[in-house]
């Protein structure tokens, strides 16, 4: 995808400079590709740290050892998501309102009743005029 990217820049490049918003616009365009692609790539790199930071909290607990939440606090703590006393509730209330909503995301939806819901229109039989 990158060499994409430059491809379609050294296209636009060479193009003679002329008046005209396409030409800004496809600039605009791929500058903003390119940004979302870097944003991108940071995300994943966070997500993999915490998954890893994860994962070797959990591995620690079931070796036993004896503080297995070092990994978290700290890539917690990395980036300023370590919760104070007063937001522990609030974290923890949201991640059971969290799992009871994702535990019913396989529930098929409910059907709706069909009952009478009072007088209704059952519209006008018309033909076309040929």
């Amino acid at each position: 995808m990158r060499s994409e990217f430059d491809d379609i820049r050294a296209h636009i490049t060479a193009e003679p400079p002329r008046p005209g918003e396409l030409l800004e616009l496809a600039h605009s365009l791929l500058d903003d590709l390119e940004q979302l692609r870097t944003r991108e790539a940071i995300l994943r790199s966070h997500y993999l740290a915490l998954l890893t930071a994860a994962r070797a909290t959990v591995a620690a607990d079931a070796a036993g050892q004896p503080a297995p939440l070092t990994f978290l606090q700290h890539e917690l703590a990395e980036h300023g998501q370590l919760p104070d006393g007063e937001q522990a509730q609030r974290i923890l209330s949201d991640a059971v309102a969290a799992q009871a909503m994702l535990a019913h995301l396989d529930e098929p939806a409910p059907r709706r009743s069909r009952t009478a819901r009072g007088p209704r229109c059952g519209g006008v039989s018309r033909s076309l005029r040929g």
